[in-house]
C-alpha cells in the first residue's frame, strides 16, 4: 500500500511563489483588454465646502474624452453605496454616493470623473474640470465634533453621533465599589493608512448581448463585492462574475466595496466597452480606507495581589465621513474581545461612533481586535507597576485555567479551548526569564535601560454566524477525486500576495 504524503507538521512551499518572483504573475494593471478606455477621479482638496458649480465643458470638449460623470449623474443609479449588515439599532445611515453629491465630507472625495481614450488623456481631462467650492469649518477630532456646537457633517441629524453600543457583563458598580486598588489610563490609538504595495485597480467589461459583466479587482472579497454589484447595477447575481486576480498587498484595506468598483462597472454599461481605473499613490492614502483611530478611556479595579475584578471602558471611534463596507462593527469587535486573555468577571464597554471629515476607518490587520488587546495589555502593566508586581505574574493569576474551558467570557463570547499557563510556562523557559530580569537589573546599575515586554492575546478566527457575530462569514468548498487519483480543492480563499497568509 502506497504510503500518503506528510502534511501536518511539514513545511509545504508556497505554490503561488514561482510566478509572483518570476514576474509572470497577473495584477489587475496587466490586463489589456481590447479597446480598453481609461477612467480618472477629480478629487476635493476640502474636508468640507459646499459644491456650488462644477464646469465639464473644457473636458467634455477634448476629442479624447468619451464621458464625463459628476454626483447628479450617478445619484439615481446607481445611487448610494451598500454597508454590511450591523445590529446597532440608533445606527445613522447617511447616504454615501460614489461621486459628492452637493458637498464634499472628507479631502479626496470624488467629485466627479472622466473616461478617456488613455490613461493620461483621462488625467490631462481632470485638470479641464473647474470646481467652485464653498468651504465650510470643519470637524477633524472625534471628540471636539461630540461638543455642542460643533460643525455638523450630515445636515440631516442634529449631531456628529454616528451610532453608540453598549456591552455589559456582571456587576460593574459592585466592583468598583469593594475594590482595592483602581488604575485609570487614557489610550490613543492612532489612525494610519495601509499602503499595500499594489494601490487598488479596477477593470470591467460589460457584455451588452447577454446582459453579462466581467469585473476584476483587486479585492479581498470577490464573493460579497458581486452581490452587492448585482444589486447596485440591476443585474442578475449569475451575470456577474467578479475576478480577484493576483493581490498586491490587501491588510483588510481590500475588503470592501469602493466607489470607484461601482463606476468603473456603470461606465462600461453605459460605453459598451472596457473600462479600466488604476489608483495612484497619492489617491491611495487619501481615498482607500484609514484604520484604528480610537480614543479610549479605560478604568480598571482589581485586589492588591493583582486580581482584576472589574473594568469600564468608554471608547470613541472616529468613522470618518461615511460609512465603509464594514466600518459600523470594526470598534464593536473592540468590545467583544476586550477581556482578552484573562478573566474579567465584570465589565462595562460603552463605544460612540462620531461622523469627521477625514476619509472612512474599516478593517485593518485584525479589524478592531488589536486596539483591544492594546488596551487591555496596556492596563495590566499599570496595574503591575501600581502594585509594584511582575507583570508576567499579573497576566497569570488572571488567566483563567485550563479546566475553565471552554470559557464563557464577560462580553458574551466562548472561547473554546486552551491553556493559557501552560503557554506563558514554556515562552518562559524558551526565554530564560529568571536570567534576562537579572540581566536588566545588572545593566540598570550600570545606568544602561533594558526593556522586557509582555503581551497576549486571542483573535477571532473563521467567523461565522453567531450569537456575538451576526453577519455573515460563510464559505463554500468544491472537493473533487480526478480519475489519476488526485484530489483537487476549490475554494474562495487567495493569500492577497504575502508570505503570513493574513487577508
Amino acid at each position: 500500500m502506497a504510503m500518503l504524503p506528510k502534511f501536518v507538521g511539514t513545511p509545504i512551499k508556497r505554490r503561488e511563489d514561482p510566478r509572483l518572483i518570476t514576474g509572470t504573475a497577473t495584477y489587475v494593471d496587466d490586463l489589456h483588454l481590447p479597446g480598453t478606455a481609461f477612467m480618472a477621479a477629480l478629487r476635493s482638496p476640502y474636508a468640507h465646502a459646499r459644491i456650488v458649480r462644477i464646469d465639464t465643458q473644457a473636458a467634455r470638449a477634448d476629442p479624447r474624452v468619451l464621458a464625463v460623470l459628476t454626483g447628479d449623474d450617478i445619484k439615481e443609479f446607481p445611487g448610494p453605496l451598500p454597508i454590511g449588515a450591523i445590529d446597532l439599532p440608533d445606527l445613522k445611515l447617511p447616504a454615501h454616493y460614489p461621486l459628492a453629491v452637493g458637498k464634499v465630507r472628507c479631502v479626496g472625495e470624488a467629485v466627479a470623473v472622466v473616461v478617456a481614450t488613455d490613461r493620461y488623456a483621462a488625467r490631462d481631462a481632470v485638470d479641464l474640470i473647474a470646481v467652485e467650492y464653498d468651504p465650510l469649518p470643519v470637524a477633524v477630532d472625534a471628540e471636539q465634533a461630540l461638543q455642542p456646537g460643533a460643525t455638523i457633517l450630515h445636515e440631516e441629524w442634529s449631531d456628529n453621533l454616528a451610532f453608540t453600543m453598549t456591552l455589559p457583563g456582571g456587576d460593574v458598580q459592585k466592583a468598583f465599589r469593594e475594590a482595592e486598588v483602581t488604575v485609570r489610563a487614557r489610550i490613543l490609538n492612532q489612525r494610519l493608512a495601509p499602503i499595500a504595495m499594489e494601490p487598488r485597480g479596477v477593470a470591467a467589461h460589460y457584455h451588452a448581448a447577454s446582459r453579462s459583466l466581467e469585473l476584476w479587482s483587486s479585492t479581498q472579497i470577490p464573493h460579497i463585492l458581486r452581490s452587492q454589484l448585482a444589486a447596485l447595477l440591476h443585474l442578475p447575481e449569475n451575470r456577474v462574475r467578479v475576478i480577484a486576480p493576483e493581490v498586491g498587498g490587501g491588510f483588510g484595506s481590500k475588503a470592501n466595496l469602493y466607489a470607484e468598483e461601482v463606476l468603473v462597472p456603470h461606465l462600461a454599461m453605459r460605453l459598451r466597452r472596457p473600462i479600466k481605473w488604476m489608483e495612484e499613490r497619492r489617491e491611495n492614502i487619501m481615498a482607500t480606507i484609514h484604520g484604528r483611530d480610537q480614543i479610549q478611556e479605560v478604568e480598571v479595579a482589581a485586589t492588591r495581589d493583582g486580581t482584576i475584578t472589574g473594568l469600564r471602558a468608554r471608547v470613541i471611534a472616529d468613522m470618518g465621513a461615511y460609512y465603509q463596507f464594514f466600518a459600523p462593527g470594526i470598534p464593536t469587535l473592540t468590545g467583544l474581545l476586550l477581556p482578552g486573555c484573562y478573566h474579567i468577571p465584570n465589565l462595562l464597554f460603552e463605544l460612540r461612533g462620531v461622523f469627521t471629515n477625514k476619509m472612512s476607518t474599516d478593517a485593518y490587520r485584525g479589524a478592531g481586535r488589536p486596539e483591544a488587546t492594546h488596551l487591555i495589555e496596556r492596563v495590566i502593566d499599570l496595574l503591575a507597576a501600581e502594585l509594584q508586581l511582575d507583570p508576567v505574574e499579573v497576566r497569570r493569576k488572571n488567566f483563567p485555567p485550563a479546566s475553565a474551558f471552554p470559557y464563557p467570557t464577560s462580553t458574551g463570547l466562548l472561547y473554546d479551548s486552551g491553556n493559557y499557563q501552560a503557554s506563558l510556562d514554556k515562552l518562559l523557559e524558551l526565554i530564560d526569564y529568571r536570567a534576562l530580569r537579572a540581566e536588566q537589573a545588572s545593566l540598570r546599575q550600570q545606568g544602561r535601560y533594558l526593556g522586557i515586554g509582555f503581551s497576549t492575546y486571542v483573535e477571532i478566527c473563521g467567523i461565522g454566524p453567531s450569537a456575538a457575530i451576526s453577519t455573515g462569514g460563510w464559505e463554500s468548498a468544491t472537493v473533487r477525486v480526478e480519475p489519476s487519483g488526485k484530489v483537487t480543492v476549490l475554494t474562495g480563499a487567495s493569500p492577497h500576495s504575502f508570505g503570513s497568509g493574513r487577508p
